[in-house]
Order: structure tokens, then sequence, then C-alpha cells
């Protein structure tokens, strides 16, 4: 029998007593499709998050550790460095990468993998800015290193033969590198700051034999 206003008819000794309906649960008949994408979107809405931190690891990284020369570049500008880097690779591999991912699930929205890629292109990207300066962090240390001795050299020779107004300012070289790490010019300059005393030093030489007198010509003439 089929229910009146809502209520179940159950047979039972001594007549038939009704029972309120249960209601269906319609959620089960939904269709899960848009729930699944919600979810992938908000699982996979990691790529500009990412580049926001691993940019700003990028920054850090680079003016510690730089790819090249000896100093170390501004902040702002080793940031705008990794944000260009992570851009053109985003642009370049971030479709490819969002492919390997979509192999491992089928089931991802195409934009979500893209995503997902992105986001795994700017860690590749920090990772080599990271190997690229821990390479290159010995020749710092050595040419580092190198400039310390031909200015230990230039100082000791000044102090021995410069007039006395250079030899009072021994704490102020001014370095040129002629030939890193072999050949260096340094000048120290009087107290009064208008005349310079000014060496060539060749690391290549005995320490005794390795510096000699250059004239008074700064060194901002030469770079």
């Amino acid at each position: 029998m089929p229910p009146i206003g809502g209520i179940w008819p159950l047979a039972a000794p001594g007549g038939t007593r009704w029972y309120p309906a249960q209601p269906r649960n319609t959620l089960h008949t939904m269709d899960a499709t848009p729930l699944l994408r919600l979810r992938w979107r908000l699982s996979g809405a990691w790529l500009w998050p990412s580049f926001f931190v691993l940019t700003l690891a990028d920054a850090a990284i680079v003016h510690e550790l730089p790819l090249s020369g000896d100093t170390s570049e501004s902040l702002v500008g080793t940031w705008l460095l990794g944000a260009i880097f992570s851009l053109i690779g985003i642009a370049l591999l971030g479709g490819v990468a969002g492919s390997l991912v979509r192999r491992r699930h089928p089931d991802m929205p195409k934009a979500v993998a893209r995503n997902y890629g992105g986001a795994l292109v700017t860690l590749v990207i920090t990772l080599a800015l990271l190997a690229g300066g821990i390479v290159h962090h010995p020749v710092i240390v050595a040419d580092r290193a190198a400039l310390q001795d031909a200015v230990a050299r230039a100082t000791a020779y000044i102090g021995d033969h410069a007039p006395p107004e250079f030899q009072s300012n021994l704490g102020a070289p001014i370095t040129y590198e002629v030939q890193e790490p072999i050949i260096y010019r340094i000048c120290v300059p009087n107290l009064a700051g208008d005349r310079q005393y000014c060496v060539v030093v060749d690391r290549a030489q005995a320490f005794g034999r390795s510096v000699h007198y250059d004239g008074s010509e700064s060194n901002s003439l030469l770079s």
C-alpha cells in the first residue's frame, strides 16, 4: 500500500499501524563533479602563494650566494632576478610540468594541473639558484682571500716607503682589480684626501718583490 500523506502503513497484530515515511537522502543523487572540481581547485591553488614565498627565498639566496662576481647585489635586485626567472620558467615549462602532473592524477582538471606544474617550476628554479650559489661560493672565497693578500702586501710596502701623510691612513686603501686574482692596483689617500700614493701588486711574485710604486693617479681614472 502506498504512503498516504507521508505515512507508511505497517501490518501488525491487531490492525494496521502507520509510521512517518523516512525522507530520501538527495545528496547521494546530486552530481558530485562540481564538488570534485572545487576540491581540486582549492587544493591546487599553490602557484602564486608559492611564487611569492619562493621568490623571496631566491632574493635571500642570491644575495648571500651570488651566482657570479664577488659582491652581493641588493635584495630588491635579487628579488627581481628570481621573479623574472620564475615567470619565464612558468611560461615555458608550466604546461609541460602540468602534463606530467596529470599523468599521475588523470582526474585532475587541466587548469589545476598547470597550477601545480607552475608551483613545481618555481621550486626547481629556487633549488637551481641555491645550487649555483653554492658552486660559485668557493670562487668568491678565493677571490676575497686574494684581495686581502694584495692589500696586506700593498699596505706593508706603503708603510715602509710612502711619506708620513700616507702612512697614517693605511686603513683606507682603494683597490682596483687589474687582473683578478693576480694583479691589483691599490692607492692610499692622505688625510686631506687631495693626494694618493698608489702601488701595483703582482701576487705571482714573491712577497718582497711583488709591489711597485705606480704614481698618484686615482683608480677612478682606470675604471
